[in-house]
This record gives C-alpha cells, sequence and structure tokens, in this order.
C-alpha cells in the first residue's frame, strides 16, 4: 500500500506520479496548497465550490492554479503534475511531453526529406 494522498486516479498514474515527483526533487513538504472558487463554465456548481487548487512551491515561488475538472482530487493530481513538468523544464530534464514532441518532429522531418528525394516528375521524351 502506497502512503499519501488519494487522488481519484488509479493506483498505477498515482505511483507514476509520485516517481515523477521524487526525480524532480519535488516532495510534499516543498509544496504549499490552497483551494479556491473556481469559474468558468459548470454552472453554479462551480460557482459556489472551492475545487479549484493552488500549488505554491516554497523553493523557487512557483505558483501553479488548476481547474481541470470539477473534482477536487482529480485537480490536486494535475496541480502536482504540472509542477513536476515544469521543474523538469527548469532542471533540463526531458520530460515526456517533450519526449513525444521530439519523436512527432523526427518523423515530421522523415517525410519532408521523402517527399523531396527523386519524386519530381521528369519530361518524357516522344523520341521524334
Amino acid at each position: 500500500m502506497s502512503s499519501g494522498i488519494n487522488f481519484g486516479v488509479s493506483e498505477k498514474k498515482a505511483d507514476e506520479l509520485r516517481g515523477r515527483m521524487s526525480n524532480c526533487g519535488l516532495s510534499e513538504g516543498d509544496l504549499e496548497e490552497s483551494f479556491v472558487k473556481g469559474s468558468g463554465p459548470g454552472g453554479q456548481k462551480v460557482n459556489k465550490t472551492s475545487s479549484c487548487v493552488q500549488l505554491k512551491h516554497i523553493p523557487t515561488g512557483t505558483i501553479i492554479k488548476m481547474q481541470k475538472e470539477r473534482s477536487l482530487a482529480l485537480n490536486r493530481f494535475f496541480a502536482r503534475r504540472k509542477m513536476c513538468e515544469l521543474l523538469e523544464i527548469e532542471q533540463g530534464i526531458k520530460t515526456p511531453e517533450q519526449g513525444l514532441a521530439d519523436k512527432i518532429r523526427k518523423q515530421k522531418q522523415r517525410r519532408k526529406r521523402r517527399g523531396k528525394s527523386g519524386n519530381t516528375p521528369t519530361a518524357l521524351s516522344t523520341g521524334e
């Protein structure tokens, strides 16, 4: 059984987040968490409940607000994941999102090279 907060996600995702937090040097003690009222679409329920999560990383002073879902637990999960992304970028660690972007960029370069090489139509000689 793992320790920590119940984020309302599968145990696998929660473990991945904890591993990612430890890789970038982020601990729960470094975070100051507060809950504020949300805004935007969702009607009266969103406007009167505090489901928006505000995380502050005390050592760097970085503040994140997250209101991706109506669930407080999921917003806590997404806020921590976003904080990891920002810290990994600051530290120069390649994030999974950057790895995917690099992969797509390489695929596009390969396709572009294939399109340029030898596929241009040539004039046909009639032989007359």
